[in-house]
């Protein structure tokens, strides 16, 4: 069985910036501890023959195919409304410092 010693917890707490207390510390070696002990239990169940599982809802993808749509303007006609334009685009001053 996984038991975490209070270095450990510690070292842990110290990756994760924390600033731990000597009760939080036992509290979370416990806690932590117990979470390996599942995690080694989990690992000892077979799955041999089991499929990967993706997602369980049973939904599909229900995207749509893209279509082309003529609208009735050109491109160019609606640049002629914009104060600026460079290579059939909106020139805008930089807004990015």
């Amino acid at each position: 069985m996984t038991t975490l010693s209070r270095e450990e917890v510690l070292k842990l707490a110290q990756l994760a910036r924390l600033a731990l207390s000597d009760n939080e510390v036992e509290e979370f070696r416990k806690e932590l501890s117990d979470i390996l002990q599942y995690v080694e239990q989990l690992q000892q169940v077979d799955i041999t023959g089991l499929k990967p599982t993706n997602q369980v809802t049973g939904l599909t993808n229900v995207m749509r195919e893209d279509t082309v749509r003529q609208y009735s303007y050109a491109p160019r006609d609606l640049l002629k409304n914009v104060p600026e334009v460079q290579d059939d685009m909106i020139k805008v001053n930089r807004m990015v410092g």
